[in-house]
């Protein structure tokens, strides 16, 4: 079952994830993502664990448990959609901004 971490502390490591984990049972793998210009993490991984009852068991211990001083958010893992994300940006790589100004006055002329 793969499973889902978020709100990660952003000094924890791969192996300090993977260790509260296998408390519960085994861990076929486990990646913090990071990011690629910095390489440091953006508080969020991901865990697989062959056994769905120990998956589930970790997800039951863990979930909303402290871990170096930040609350662990845990849930099974949704498949990835196609195109990997992006909603709510346009064409561009920018955000569209959907029918908003930028200025503070809602867009009308100050004059």
């Amino acid at each position: 079952m793969n499973l889902y971490v978020g709100n990660l502390p952003y000094r924890m490591t791969e192996d300090q994830l993977k260790e509260a984990f296998e408390a519960y049972g085994q861990v076929s793998s486990c990646t913090i993502i990071k990011d690629k210009v910095t390489g440091s993490s953006k508080g969020f991984g991901f865990l697989e664990m062959p056994e769905r009852t120990e998956a589930e068991a970790a997800i039951t211990g863990l979930n909303g448990r402290e871990l170096m001083g930040r609350k662990l958010n845990v849930n099974e893992a949704r498949p990835r959609t196609e195109g990997g994300g992006g909603a709510g940006r346009s064409a561009g790589g920018g955000w569209s901004g959907a029918g908003r100004s930028n200025n503070r006055d809602g867009g009308r002329d100050r004059w």
